[in-house]
């Protein structure tokens, strides 16, 4: 499904959001690393590190994204961001590369997610935010439901559990 969402500025593209093409789980890898390590201000370099050491990909990273809905927001053919979402209703991945924030491309990945997950009669999107994320989500009207700590490779990454009622 494509669906076009969003002009910016006079005579600018469409941002397009159209569902993971086959082969494309190591440039989501990409952008993923990219907007960990270039777009999370909130987090130190180490943290950042203990959190994306590396771009994730092949083939254990391609199951896991088939395990789900992908959807890839993209002006032209270019992908700037995506998000994932499972047959529950949780968001497990959701990246725009840094160089796309404030434009639109979050939001039109979210209302996708919202309108196949309200047709599948899923009562409510939850998902576990960064510190980065939580602004985007709450403008998307989620809420926090707890904050907590992750550890990773020996950091503690601070994040919150967040929901959206669908219903």
């Amino acid at each position: 499904m494509s669906r076009a969402t969003r002009r910016h500025g006079k005579g600018a593209t469409l941002i397009k959001v159209r569902e993971m093409a086959e082969g494309e789980a190591d440039a989501l890898g990409a952008i993923m690393f990219e907007a960990i390590h270039h777009g999370t201000p909130e987090y130190s370099e180490t943290q950042r590190m203990a959190w994306a050491p590396h771009p994730p990909a092949g083939p254990e990273w391609a199951s896991r994204l088939a395990a789900q809905h992908v959807w890839v927001a993209a002006r032209r053919s270019e992908a700037l961001g995506f998000l994932t979402l499972d047959e529950a209703g949780y968001i497990d991945l959701a990246f725009v590369r840094s160089d796309a924030r404030r434009q639109g491309v979050f939001a039109a990945l979210c209302r996708q997610a919202e309108d196949v997950a309200r047709a599948a009669g899923v009562p409510s999107l939850r998902t576990h935010a960064s510190l980065t994320a939580q602004p985007a989500f709450a403008r998307q009207g989620f809420h926090v439901t707890q904050h907590e700590t992750v550890e990773r490779s020996g950091q503690s990454l601070r994040r919150a559990e967040m929901e959206k009622a669908l219903t």
